[in-house]
């Protein structure tokens, strides 16, 4: 059987044409797909996390991704549970009606392309080794491996932007508003985000000192 020129592939088709892929998930339950991708999200922003962060310790690259892909897909999943209940919230104050189902969904896939960039660090750390996942500071390297760093930065940011670009107009068609509320839902929930994980960050340094690793320098 010949599938219809309409029909919608959720995986293939949210890279260009995000809000029909939304239509047609909103009466979906959040499936295991939906949990895949944020766990995935959760693997790729601790690679990226680690990478930023800690290029200047004595941490390997095979143990920033062993870290990633114990710890990533929990934390891809609660976060992406937390924002849902977040944005939700707010749609609503905004004038919105949304199911928590409905903004998993866009969150799921709105983020496959952050998901997506897990090969990004694969191919690259095909090419110039662990220098991918770390960088020390004040080491010269040749210009190979500094063109590639550089362009696997632009690329990851290009990703991360069309992730946010995804889910922007997502919340807008679920939520049923415009995309300039849509966008003030996004950067208000992402800010209460950060808030809800400082705070929670000083309660746990607060009752379980030395839980939480330093800060490098």
């Amino acid at each position: 059987m010949v599938p219809s020129p309409d029909t919608i592939h959720p995986l293939k088709d949210v890279w260009l044409r995000p809000r029909r892929v939304f239509r047609e998930l909103a009466t979906s339950p959040i499936g295991i797909t939906d949990y895949l991708l944020a766990g995935a999200q959760g693997v790729a922003t601790s690679i990226a996390l680690y990478r930023s962060q800690l290029a200047a310790t004595h941490i390997s690259a095979g143990e920033i991704f062993s870290s990633s892909i114990m710890f990533g897909p929990v934390g891809g999943v609660l976060s992406t549970l937390l924002f849902a209940f977040i944005y939700g919230r707010l749609g609503k104050r905004a004038g919105g009606t949304s199911a928590l189902n409905q903004v998993f969904h866009v969150l799921a896939y709105g983020g496959l392309p952050v998901a997506a960039s897990l090969l990004l660090w694969g191919f690259t750390g095909l090419f110039i080794g662990e220098a991918a996942i770390i960088e020390t500071p004040g080491v010269a390297e040749d210009g190979f491996v500094s063109f590639v760093q550089r362009a696997q930065f632009l690329a990851w940011v290009f990703l991360l932007l069309w992730s946010v670009v995804l889910q922007i107009m997502g919340l807008s068609e679920i939520l049923g508003v415009l995309v300039r509320k849509a966008f003030a839902v996004y950067v208000l929930g992402q800010v209460l985000a950060l808030l809800a994980a400082l705070f929670l960050s000083i309660l746990i340094a607060l009752l379980f000192p030395g839980v939480l690793p330093a800060v490098p320098h």
